[in-house]
């Protein structure tokens, strides 16, 4: 389905036994149209068997020439997703390979985007998992490594940046070639090039030179102060805690407009999507942190991940596992986002715990056969769970002896590639501890166990006895070790406080817990206390009572979080009616003054919402606008709080005076006191307008036209297909399934904005008409952007019997690979899902 090459696991060894990569030297010119540009790839391997075939991957529209060690090589079998065969092998080769290359505008390969302000071209590169092949010809698999030699030809105003400085430039009239510096050894998916005419600040730290890169029309929202200070703390944390210094000269982070992910850690040329941390307008500090966190995550991968580097993309879950875990620690460790782990809890994890639960689970570390499976395991298992379970190793073995065997891991393996049997080799070395029954048991088995509490109480209130079971999954049976805190909370003048808390081993089904007999009963008791484990956690009764009426008062917020996180997965499971988690909500909610935990649930409300007897949604949806309204206006003008429920408030209204408040704050009348009413809220307030038909098309046009960039484009793309109408579903949908060329934020700003809660009834004719064009995407599109319109479009909101039914039928059908119906069997588990929480409320 894909336009390039889906190599496969037994392909790749084949050829990484066969193969030694030295190094690539690729001429790109990019001064001839908007459409295609000129790679001429010069590649020095050494085979070990001469005389043998091989292959390259070449994902060009044509062929100038190729030439293997001067002669001319046979070009009529290639093909993008064939790629270019080689045939009798020297032992020491050079393969040189011209060809024309599309732009891409999906976001993978060389992208290239105009900018609507000034008409300027702005490109990037994105590989991973394997669309280096995009940009140049290469053997393009992770543990085949080279050195490379980048030269770029341009128009003279741009700049180009790649991983490595510039070393010297060529110029001539209007034109420039940019030389970079020959590289180390790095795998071909974290090479990179950005070029066009950048706006660049730069500054240096321990003797790295720091660029930080954006869009000429963005210049004025790049925060350098607030982005090198963490990226400064960060490299100061990670040289100390890792032993090893960052290899290469310079460190560039470039904002990428038009961005399919978070960021990409290309090495020393860090790629972070543009429309999610360069902030046009006011933000609060929970966006803050989640661009620290990102900034850290791409960092550390510099040591792990891109100086040493997984064999083969089974691994890709430590990769991304390591980086996750990393970032959260550098975040409390080394700056001012001391809390990140509430934060890392109530979404990161979360995000895991909903994964795991899925049809489509899967072990930690799980086998991927192909390139094309990797694709669908960019998830929450790899980054969540995965970082989970890595602070708990962190916690098994000690932080020290941890950063001891990581030392000894980057020292024995930089420039190379390794397994996770060589860091658990490095690990056990310098702990002592043996690891390979942990390993096996938390990452090769899926499934997510819930610890529940079981109590009895004399008449002095005192506890005769405490076990905790261990529930798991019939389906996932597997009973885990887990080491648990278990603390004791009491209300004490309005605020629960810890008591005492005491550390355990829940083994088995069932583990008794002898300390805790004869203690008087706590307010709470609060199973997996700071957060230990990965589990569901649940309360006994009295504690339930306490949380539900008291659950603002914990002094503490990871144990606030852990509150939030046991109802969430409470409503999940159809143990908490929705209408309680939303007075829960109500209730708890405008107390809390941890701006990421407000944040985490207010994601969480409209989901909430679906899982309401639908004869109840619009009172609690009116119930909820009251809340956020009321808490508004109490929260301090100007900050974090205020914003947060304004934009709540935009989000849950419906009433025609609310609506009126809102139309008011976009004309400028009625704005509470500190309210910032910048671009970013009032294409939000637009949006919320447009959908329950307060708005026109005319007022989309005004908008745009007052924010003509390609951020006003993307949002107005979310508002036209938001309108409530079946014209405008009709053409967002003919958009997204059948216009040629359609940049992949645009598809994805359509999908955004077609899927509209209140908006059922225009949505129920899609359900059929999506699942018949899911083979034909699958077809049609290359696999990130396909696996995104199955998952992101599948009819989620139409929670109905014969939604379920339909998907049942399309799923019976055995032809589909299992990487397209995946997108769909999750869609089919969350209406399963939503029609078993419904009819809980309902009882």
């Amino acid at each position: 389905m894909a336009d390039t090459r889906i190599l496969t696991q037994t392909e790749a060894g084949q050829r990484a036994q066969l193969l030694d990569v030295d190094g690539y030297d690729v001429a790109l010119d990019l001064t001839g149209d908007d459409k295609t540009f000129v790679s001429t790839s010069t590649v020095a391997f050494r085979c070990s068997q001469p005389g043998a075939d091989t292959f390259i991957e070449v994902a060009a529209d044509s062929i100038t020439r190729a030439t293997l060690n001067g002669e001319n090589v046979d070009t009529s079998t290639f093909s993008r997703d064939k790629g270019l065969t080689l045939v009798g092998l020297a032992a020491d080769n050079e393969l040189v390979v011209e060809a024309v290359f599309p732009y891409s505008s999906s976001g993978q390969g060389l992208h290239r985007m105009r900018d609507r302000v000034d008409g300027e071209s702005y490109l990037y590169s994105q590989f991973e998992v394997s669309d280096a092949q995009q940009m140049y010809a290469c053997f393009d698999q992770p543990d085949l490594k080279a050195a490379f030699t980048l030269h770029v030809t341009m128009p003279g105003h741009w700049r180009a940046i790649s991983n490595m400085p510039v070393e010297n430039e060529d110029t001539a009239g209007d034109v420039t070639t940019v030389h970079f510096a020959k590289s180390p050894q790095m795998s071909t998916y974290i090479t990179a090039l950005c070029a066009g005419p950048y706006h660049e600040v730069t500054d240096t730290h321990d003797g790295i030179t720091l660029g930080l890169y954006c869009r000429q029309s963005m210049k004025q929202y790049l925060d350098p102060d607030g982005v090198f200070e963490i990226t400064k703390q960060g490299f100061d944390h990670f040289h100390s805690a890792f032993g090893v210094r960052y290899p290469l000269p310079k460190y560039d982070q470039i904002f990428a407009p038009e961005y399919n992910m978070g960021a990409m850690e290309n090495f020393g040329c860090v790629t972070i999507a543009e429309s999610s941390y360069l902030f046009r307008s006011q933000v609060t500090e929970f966006e803050r942190e989640q661009r620290a966190n990102v900034i850290l995550h791409e960092m550390a991968h510099m040591w792990f991940g891109d100086l040493v580097t997984m064999r083969w993309w089974d691994d890709l879950w430590l990769n991304e596992s390591f980086a996750e875990w990393a970032s959260h620690w550098a975040n409390v460790e080394a700056t001012r986002y001391t809390g990140a782990w509430t934060t890392f809890l109530s979404l990161r994890k979360n995000w895991g715990y909903r994964q795991d639960q899925l049809p489509t689970t899967h072990p930690v570390y799980t086998d991927m056969p192909d390139v094309e499976a990797v694709a669908t395991n960019f998830d929450g298992i790899t980054y969540a769970k995965g970082a989970s379970i890595l602070k708990q190793l962190v916690a098994y073995v000690g932080i020290e002896p941890f950063k001891a065997g990581i030392k000894e891991y980057f020292e024995k393996h930089q420039w190379g590639n390794a397994t996770f049997t060589d860091l658990l080799s490095s690990l056990e070395a310098a702990s002592g501890r043996e690891l390979r029954d942990f390993a096996d048991t938390w990452l090769r088995s899926a499934g997510v166990s819930t610890l529940r509490p079981t109590v009895a109480v004399d008449a002095d209130g005192r506890y005769t006895s405490v076990s905790v079971l261990q529930e798991v999954s019939p389906d996932y049976p597997t009973l885990r070790t887990h080491r648990i805190g278990i603390g004791l909370y009491d209300l004490e003048n309005g605020v629960l406080k810890r008591r005492d808390r005491i550390e355990i081993d829940v083994t088995g089904e069932r583990t008794e817990v002898p300390e805790l007999v004869g203690v008087k009963r706590p307010d709470v008791l609060l199973l997996n206390d700071d957060d230990l484990t990965y589990c569901k956690l649940r309360f006994d009764d009295e504690s339930l009572s306490t949380v539900i009426d008291h659950i603002a008062a914990f002094d503490d917020s990871l144990a606030r979080a852990l509150s939030w996180a046991a109802a969430w997965d409470m409503l999940r499971d159809g143990e908490l009616r929705a209408r309680d988690f939303i007075r829960l909500v109500i209730a708890g909610l405008p107390a809390e003054d941890d701006i990421n935990l407000v944040a985490a649930v207010h994601r969480q409300i409209g989901t909430a919402l679906t899982y309401a007897d639908p004869s109840t949604t619009d009172q609690l949806r009116a119930d909820l606008a009251a809340c956020a309204k009321t808490a508004m206006e109490a929260a301090e003008p100007g900050g974090d709080m205020q914003r947060a429920w304004a934009k709540a408030f935009a989000s849950f209204t419906a009433s025609d005076t609310d609506l009126a408040t809102l139309r008011g704050w976009l004309d400028g009348t009625g704005i509470p006191d500190g309210l910032a009413v910048d671009t970013d809220l009032r294409w939000g307030l637009l949006v919320a307008l447009v959908g329950r038909g307060a708005a026109t098309d005319a007022d989309i046009d005004a908008e745009l036209e007052r924010d003509n960039t390609a951020d006003g484009e993307r949002l107005s793309l979310i508002a036209r297909a938001v309108v409530p109408t079946a014209e405008a579903k009709a053409d967002a949908w003919r958009r997204i399934t059948e216009e040629d060329g359609l940049p992949n934020f645009a598809r994805r700003s359509l999908m955004t904005g077609f899927a509209h809660p209140d908006q059922v009834d225009l949505l129920r004719p899609y359900v059929a008409r999506y699942l018949e064009l899911v083979p034909q995407m699958w077809k049609r599109l290359a696999t990130e952007q396909a696996l995104e319109f199955i998952g992101s479009g599948f009819p989620r909101l139409v929670i109905e019997q014969d939604t379920l039914d339909a998907a049942d039928a399309w799923l019976a059908d055995p032809a589909y690979p299992s990487a397209m119906r995946r997108g769909v069997l999750e869609g089919r588990d969350d209406i399963a899902r939503a029609l078993r929480a419904r009819a809980r409320d309902a009882a």
